[in-house]
């Protein structure tokens, strides 16, 4: 199956249009480093199709159960993502010095009839590698998807965490909403 290099999910110029020295300012990065370059050979970028032989769905594996993904599946979920344009905003961070991705988090953009027809926000799926823990990488990767829904004009981003992961959430700027407090679902799997 034929491999695209440059076959991002999203247009990467939209990272580079956000407000990164604020953020880079609430971030402890080493010195020389950006928001999108936040270490020697770290990258932040747009999830490629190229990446489910880099580590992508390792690295989703740390988080929970992804199952069995062919490359294949890999690809046409990667297409069906692509053609809902402006809705999902995977975005990794890449080792370039071991072509791997280290860390992921997607921001899913929700188009709603309310709040006269606004777009609202989504946080799924964060997670940094074990080995690259405590480089506050997913503190980068939760604040830049986060001030990327504000560029998108959302009213409001939101996630779902385990109540142990409340406090790096809350370290944030993320507060419980206590008339939502009970997140209820019915798992098919």
């Amino acid at each position: 199956m034929a491999i695209f290099q440059n076959d991002t999910l999203y247009d990467e110029s939209i990272l580079k249009r956000l407000d990164l020295k604020k953020l880079e300012s609430e971030i402890s990065l080493p010195p020389g480093a950006s928001a999108l370059a936040p270490g020697p050979g770290l990258v932040v970028r747009p999830l490629s199709i190229a990446d489910c032989t880099i580590g992508y769905i390792d690295v989703l594996s740390q988080l929970t159960d992804v199952g069995n993904v062919s490359e294949g599946m890999f690809i046409d979920t990667f297409k069906k993502m692509r053609a809902c344009a402006d809705t999902y905003y995977v975005t990794v961070i890449e080792d370039l010095n071991s072509n791997q991705i280290v860390g992921c988090g997607t921001l899913l953009v929700e188009q709603k009839i309310i709040h006269s027809c606004a777009l609202r926000g989504r946080l799924e799926d964060i997670v940094v590698s074990d080995e690259y823990r405590g480089k506050q990488l997913g503190k980068l990767i939760v604040l830049l998807l986060t001030q990327l829904a504000k560029e998108l004009n959302c009213y409001k981003v939101t996630l779902d965490c385990k109540d142990s992961n409340r406090p790096f959430y809350e370290s944030l700027g993320y507060k419980k909403e206590e008339s939502n407090s009970n997140f209820m679902v019915i798992r098919y799997r």
